[in-house]
């Protein structure tokens, strides 16, 4: 696959620092970059995004994550690799990315869920890391963007 055009943030320079900001605010908090990258990874393989996939799967690599558990992070429900914080994060991440699938896209179930394991200021890191993930995902698919790529 070759790229439609060169990524739109790399063709905008202040849309790419303000990503890069944002990033870094998320990345400032207290959560595991292990949870932000499962969710990272979850939002972009329910959105065929290879680009994204391909990268947080590396970025998972890095950190030291198992093979196992990289493998399993699309039946996340079924394997016994992930801890019940990554399991609520996991969940929340399939709901945000699904927004329209259910009226409730995140119901109080899954609210209880996430607030047992993280306090507001995790959530809306996890919260923003997926909206990028997401935004990320929109933007590579448009264009094109061939996983194993860089900027």
């Amino acid at each position: 696959m070759q790229a439609r055009m060169n990524n739109p943030a790399m063709l905008l320079p202040d849309a790419f620092k303000s990503i890069q900001a944002l990033l870094k605010t998320v990345h400032s908090v207290d959560i595991p970059v292990e949870t932000l990258e499962l969710v990272h990874l979850r939002s972009s393989q329910i959105n065929g995004c290879s680009f994204c996939a391909h990268y947080s799967s590396k970025q998972l690599k890095e950190l030291g994550t198992s093979d196992d558990k990289l493998w399993a992070v699309a039946a996340w429900r079924e394997a016994p690799f992930f801890d019940d914080g990554e399991r609520a994060a996991l969940e929340l991440a399939e709901a945000t990315t699904r927004l329209a699938d259910k009226g409730d896209a995140v119901d109080d179930e899954l609210w209880k869920r996430i607030t047992e394991h993280y306090d507001e200021e995790q959530i809306a890191a996890l919260t923003l890391m997926i909206g990028l993930s997401n935004l990320f995902n929109r933007v590579n698919a448009v264009t094109r963007q061939p996983a194993g790529e860089t900027f």
